[in-house]
């Protein structure tokens, strides 16, 4: 990831509900959320919520899917493991293992 990308995503989660919205979408892991069930969770106006949507999307940090005449939305979490892995690249002065707790609480099977 380059700093451009980075700067998209930390911008894109800095705003309250988009960072609603993604965690949202990471507890609903692979089967994600259609674009009305999430404004419906978060009690959301739907058109505000497509634009949150697309800026997340936009991001890299959410995916959507057609079904229909539905969008269903998951996470993306190859661009949030490429967000944390840009912001971690130089940690630890050197001494990478003293970041190993951090990389394992922030490492799953999705």
């Amino acid at each position: 990831m380059d700093k451009k990308s980075a700067l998209a995503a930390l911008a894109a989660l800095g705003q309250d509900t988009r960072l609603e919205v993604f965690r949202l979408l990471v507890r609903a892991g692979e089967a994600g959320l259609r674009a009305g069930t999430i404004a419906a969770e978060l009690d959301a106006i739907q058109n505000t919520m497509s634009a949150h949507l697309k800026v997340l999307d936009q991001a890299g940090l959410v995916r959507a899917e057609r079904e229909g005449r539905v969008i269903r939305y998951t996470v993306e979490m190859t661009g949030f493991r490429d967000l944390l892995a840009y912001l971690m690249e130089d940690c630890c002065g050197g001494a990478p293992e003293l970041c190993q707790p951090v990389i394992q609480a922030v490492t799953c099977k999705c």
